[in-house]
């Protein structure tokens, strides 16, 4: 990118951040703001970052891994554990009756695909994005237990969604491939890369703790040094043949994990080891914000400037489908016998924003079929329209439907549970 079109998306931060607070009570996001300079810079041909692909790739793998990293920080197994009725649900039978919903519905769509890519095009779709709903999780109004259970959800579902992706991407790009060497392919990518990942995690933080107990490191480089770990756990596990983004999310949970209780010194409290973990990893968690803001700019320029009203009515149907009954009715089964009311399930179901992972996997997609037939079009459509149209639907609902749910739910459920919310991506400290 030049000089300019770099000074202008630093420019674009600056402003967002001098009003960043004011914004807080209006429909108007951090996602939207981006989305739409970054579409309206392509549309008036001020800057065109599609030329640099590659570097736009490199950026996104970062970015990702990074993101990976933060939110499987937040989420320490250890402190969820007692609240994982709900989040478990809508990750173990909610997510991949999603993944299989949204597969049908595509390949009804687009009856010429394979079924690799209409798979494909279900998984990347799958992962929510609780940053484009803060409103919600920042809501006192709301339940606990429904912000705690969409914020473990966005944390964990991209991850776990991972090896579906890379093992549907391989599938178009190498067909070829035996049954045994699809077995093989499957069990080193997912095997090295949590291996990896798990190694880089526990081996980090024990490096940091120990340094830290014995007086030898400083307090900013400890969390400088947080930030190069998804990276080390991307690379290092590439370098291995596993894949790069289980183990950056790998890592992070062994990294917010894996602390024991203990005096780090004696003048500094107790601390237990994910609160530790997460105060070590507050620069990455600012990074992958920083990282954020920019990937939303970018995919404004690259998939939203040029491509609106050039999108066929399948692509259309597919996008809303997406945003509605292929998220909503798995969420409603997956939340049977929960006893959530009606209620409680549509807003379960309709706060499912998509974002940056599905941005992400988009540009990655967009690099590696770059070369393939007008299928690869479609799947890439499919992916910026729902990004698009979540992005300011959920963005522009989130605040109204947070204040109309929590009335509802001061009368049916006029006590909650209090309980200590994970920190959310965007720096915002959900209250119980």
């Amino acid at each position: 990118m030049e000089p300019t079109e770099i000074a202008i998306i630093g420019v674009t931060l600056l402003a967002f951040a001098a009003v960043s607070r004011r914004l807080d009570s209006s429909p108007l996001t951090m996602p939207m703001v981006f989305v739409a300079t970054g579409a309206a810079m392509s549309a008036l041909n001020i800057v065109e970052v599609g030329a640099e692909i590659e570097a736009v790739g490199l950026l996104a793998e970062i970015t990702l891994a990074v993101i990976l990293f933060s939110d499987a920080t937040r989420l320490s197994l250890p402190r969820i554990r007692r609240f994982i009725a709900i989040p478990g649900r809508l990750l173990g039978i909610g997510l991949p009756l999603t993944i299989l919903a949204g597969a049908l519905v595509n390949h009804l769509l687009f009856d010429d695909w394979p079924w690799a890519q209409a798979l494909l095009l279900a998984a990347v779709l799958a992962p929510t994005d609780a940053a484009l709903g803060s409103a919600v999780l920042s809501n006192e109004s709301v339940p606990t237990r429904d912000r705690l259970a969409l914020n473990v959800e966005s944390g964990l579902n991209d991850g776990l969604v991972v090896p579906v992706v890379a093992i549907c991407t391989s599938l178009l790009l190498e067909s070829s491939r035996s049954t045994a060497s699809w077995i093989g392919f499957v069990a080193q990518q997912i095997g090295f890369g949590a291996f990896a990942g798990a190694l880089v995690g526990f081996g980090g933080i024990g490096i940091l703790r120990r340094a830290r107990s014995a007086g030898w490191s400083d307090a900013r480089y400890e969390q400088i040094a947080t930030f190069a770990l998804p990276v080390v756990a991307f690379c290092g596990s590439a370098a291995l043949g596993g894949n790069g983004f289980i183990a950056a999310f790998s890592a992070g949970l062994a990294f917010g994990s894996g602390g024991l209780r203990r005096r780090i010194r004696s003048d500094e409290p107790d601390m237990a080891g994910p609160e530790e973990a997460e105060h070590l990893a507050e620069f990455t968690e600012d990074a992958a914000e920083l990282l954020g803001a920019v990937t939303f700019f970018v995919f404004g320029n690259l998939f939203v400037g040029d491509a609106l009203g050039e999108f066929s009515p399948a692509v259309i149907i597919a996008a809303l489908a997406s945003l509605t009954i292929v998220r909503m009715i798995p969420v409603a089964i997956a939340l049977s016998g929960s006893g959530l009311d009606t209620a409680a399930k549509g807003f379960i179901g309709w706060f499912g924003p998509r974002g940056l992972a599905s941005i992400v996997f988009g540009i990655l997609l967009l690099e590696e079929l770059e070369e393939r037939s007008e299928t690869a079009d479609q799947l890439v459509g499919v992916i910026s329209l729902t990004v698009t149209l979540s992005v300011f639907l959920h963005g522009a609902t989130a605040a109204y439907g947070a204040r109309r749910y929590g009335a509802h739910s001061a009368h049916v459920e006029p006590m909650h549970e209090p309980v200590a919310m994970p920190r959310m991506r965007g720096g915002r400290q959900p209250q119980p």
